[in-house]
C-alpha cells in the first residue's frame, strides 16, 4: 500500500488525528490535497508563516499566524456542514503549550466520529501520551517509483537542454536499481542527488548508483551508526559456492512482488579470517545493493537508555534506506551478556529489540550477520525466522587455497601463472584465507627487500615461517568446526 492508498483510507476510516513522519512537507500537501478533494472534503493546509489558508489560496485567515490563533478559527470552521481535511506543518512541537493543548484535544473531541480528520505533518515529532492514543502515525509519505522515474527523466532532460554533451547509458536493469535507491528520499531530495550525478562528469549511468547510495546514506544516518562499505563481485571470494547459489536463487524475490517473499538473511559462522566480512560484502554485490556496516563502538553508550536509544535509531535509518544489505559483524558482541547481570540489563534490552526487529520488519533489507564466537550467541538468535539460513565458513581446501592465491596475486599485479599454485596450496593447509593473503604480502616485501621478482619460493618461505591460527589455538578451531559438524550445518 502506498502513501496516497494509506493516508486516504485513514481519512474513509474516520481518523480524527494523523501524524505524517516526513521532511517531504510539500508532496504530502500535493497528496492529502488530492484525497480531500477525490472523498469531497474541504482542505486547509497550515504554517506558521503562511498561516491557514483554504485550498490553493495563497490568502489566510486573519490572525492565525500562530498556533493559538489558528486553531480558534479551526474552531469555528467546524460549525460548517461540509467535512474537511486539516493539514497542520509543524504542529505537534505547540502541543507543550497549555491553551494549545486544550484547545486542540477539544477539536478533536468534537470530529471524533466525523469524516473530518486533522493531519500533522513533522519529521521525528513525538505527541504527548494523552493525544498519542487518538492518531494513527505513517512514516514516509515521499515519492514513489512512478514519482520518482519522472523526476529521472525530468532531470536528465533538464541537463540536457543546458549541456548536449551529457552522455546517458543507463540499461533498465540500473534504472530499476536507480529507482530502488531514491525511494526514501523527499522530491527535492531527488533531485539533489540526481543534480550531483549529472553535474560531476556530464555522464550519467550505472556508476552513479553508488553517488546515489552515498548520498542517501548522508541524508539519514546523521549519528554515523551505520558505516557505508563497497560491495565485492563474486569472483572476489574463492569457494562459498553453496552460499553464492543460495543468494542468486533469492536475488530476484528481492525486487519484484510475486509470491516469493524477500529473504530476510543469513548467518555466517565460522574460523576467524576465512571470509565471513569478504562474504557479507560479495551477498550485497550480488544482490546488487548498497551494504552498510553496523558501528557497534558507536551503538554503546554509558548513559541510560541511550544504547536502545541508538539501537532503535539504528533499525529505523536500515528501513529508510532499504533496499540495504545491513552487515552485523560479530554479531554475538552485541549480545554478549545478553543474561542482563553485568550491565544493568542493557544487552537483555538490546537482544529483545534487535529479536523483534529481524521477526517483525517488513522492509526490503537483507542481514548479514557473521560470527566467530558460537558459545555467546543467544539461542533465540539461531532459530528458524530471524534468519533464513545459517552457513559455517571452515578452513579452505586445497581448490579454495589455489583460489585464494590467485586472487591476491591478481589484485597484487602479479600472474598467477608464473606461480605453482599447487604446490602452494599444499603447503597452506590449515590455513585462513587471510592468513594465506599476509603470507603473500610478506613475500612481496621479502623479494623487494632483496631486489628481486617475487617467486613461488618466497611465498612458501612465508607460509613455513607462519604458525596458522589452526596450530596456535587448535582446541578452539577444532571446537567451533565439531560443533558446525554436530550440528549439519551448512557449508559455505
Amino acid at each position: 500500500m502506498n502513501f496516497e492508498e494509506e493516508i486516504s483510507l485513514l481519512i474513509k476510516s474516520r481518523y480524527p488525528l494523523v501524524l505524517v513522519d516526513t521532511v517531504d512537507e510539500d508532496y504530502v500537501l500535493g497528496q492529502l490535497r488530492g484525497t480531500a478533494s477525490a472523498q469531497g472534503h474541504a482542505f486547509y493546509a497550515w504554517s506558521l508563516t503562511k498561516g491557514l489558508r483554504v485550498g490553493d489560496s495563497e490568502n489566510s485567515f486573519y490572525k492565525t499566524n500562530d498556533a493559538v490563533g489558528m486553531l480558534r478559527i479551526v474552531n469555528d470552521l467546524l460549525e460548517q456542514p461540509r467535512s474537511a481535511v486539516f493539514a497542520l506543518c509543524d504542529f505537534a512541537r505547540y502541543l507543550q503549550d497549555d491553551t494549545a493543548s486544550r484547545l486542540f484535544k477539544d477539536i478533536l473531541d468534537r470530529i471524533k466520529g466525523s469524516p473530518t480528520t486533522v493531519v500533522l505533518l513533522a519529521y521525528g515529532a513525538k505527541l504527548p501520551d494523552d493525544i498519542a492514543p487518538l492518531a494513527a502515525v505513517i512514516r514516509g509519505g515521499y515519492p514513489d517509483e512512478k514519482d520518482i522515474l519522472v523526476e529521472i527523466n525530468r532531470a536528465v532532460a533538464e541537463f540536457r537542454a543546458s549541456s548536449p554533451a551529457l552522455s546517458v547509458n543507463v540499461p533498465p536493469e540500473a534504472l530499476r536499481r536507480m529507482v530502488k535507491t531514491l525511494k526514501g528520499l523527499s522530491r527535492q531530495q531527488i533531485r539533489n542527488a540526481l543534480n550531483l550525478c549529472l553535474t560531476k562528469d556530464a555522464v550519467f549511468d550505472a556508476s552513479d548508483i553508488a553517488e546515489m547510495e552515498k548520498f542517501k546514506k548522508e541524508a539519514f544516518d546523521r549519528d554515523g551508526i551505520l558505516e557505508y562499505f563497497g560491495s565485492e563481485s563474486e569472483d572476489s571470494i574463492a569457494g562459498f559456492d553453496s552460499l553464492k547459489r543460495w543468494v542468486r536463487d533469492r536475488r530476484g524475490a528481492f525486487f519484484t512482488d510475486g509470491p516469493l517473499p524477500p529473504p530476510k538473511g543469513a548467518l555466517l559462522l565460522g574460523v576467524q579470517g576465512c571470509g565471513k566480512s569478504l562474504a557479507a560484502k560479495v551477498i550485497s554485490g550480488v544482490l546488487g545493493i548498497p551494504l552498510y556496516r553496523l558501528d557497534l563502538t558507536r551503538l554503546y553508550s554509558k548513559y541510560i537508555g541511550e544504547t536502545e536509544e541508538n539501537l532503535r535509531k539504528a533499525l529505523s535509518t536500515v528501513e529508510r534506506l532499504a533496499p540495504v544489505c545491513l552487515w552485523v559483524d560479530e554479531i554475538e558482541k552485541i549480545f554478549a551478556s545478553s543474561s542482563g547481570d553485568v550491565d544493568g540489563g542493557v544487552s537483555k534490552r538490546v537482544l529483545g529489540t534487535m529479536l523483534t526487529w529481524m521477526q517483525e520488519r517488513k522492509d526490503r533489507s537483507f542481514i548479514a550477520a557473521t560470527s566467530n564466537d558460537i558459545e555467546n550467541l543467544p539461542a533465540e538468535l539461531l532459530r528458524k525466522g530471524r534468519f533464513d539460513e545459517i552457513f559455517f565458513a571452515d578452513l579452505p581446501d586445497e581448490a579454495a587455497r589455489e583460489g585464494i592465491l590467485s586472487i591476491h596475486l591478481k589484485k597484487r599485479g602479479l600472474d598467477p601463472a608464473k606461480f605453482d599454485l599447487k604446490a602452494l596450496a599444499a603447503a597452506s593447509q590449515g590455513f585462513s584465507g587471510s592468513e594465506i593473503e599476509q603470507a603473500v604480502i610478506s613475500a612481496l616485501y621479502s623479494a623487494s627487500g632483496a631486489g628481486v621478482p617475487i617467486a613461488t619460493a618466497h611465498v612458501l618461505e612465508q607460509l613455513r615461517l607462519t604458525r596458522p591460527l589452526s596450530v596456535v589455538k587448535a582446541d578452539a578451531v577444532d571446537f567451533i568446526r565439531n560443533w558446525a559438524k554436530e550440528r549439519d550445518i551448512l557449508p559455505v
